[in-house]
């Protein structure tokens, strides 16, 4: 009660919500899609070109030799392989698509299989 005397708005479904969001941000106008050419993946940022596969094979090894079934921290991980976390968390993404490397709660990886 006290909070809905100092403003607080009533929500009983998720009508409500939506109703609430957008009187706080009213929708923008939808931009025409420009067509985009297709990739299996996201794109590599402009600055960096793609890596091959020559080039994360090692990246992989490395992370993969550092791992056990003992959770170690990602952070961990990262600063003794001495690569930047924008190198190292694709290779982890991709390790973790392949099951060879799962991920714990609080921030921990381990070796899988």
């Amino acid at each position: 009660n006290m909070l809905l005397r100092e403003g607080a708005t009533l929500v009983r479904d998720a009508a409500d919500v939506i109703e609430a969001l957008n009187t706080l941000c009213p929708p923008q106008p939808q931009e025409q899609p420009t067509e985009r050419r297709r990739t299996h993946g996201p794109e590599a940022p402009p600055s960096q070109p793609p890596r091959t596969l020559r080039d994360t094979t090692p990246l992989h090894r490395r992370i993969l030799s550092r791992l056990s079934p003992a959770p170690v921290s990602e952070d961990e991980l990262i600063r003794d392989l001495q690569v930047s976390t924008e190198v190292a968390a694709p290779a982890l993404v991709e390790l973790e698509l392949e099951g060879r490397i799962a991920r714990r709660p609080g921030g921990m990886v381990t070796r899988e299989g």
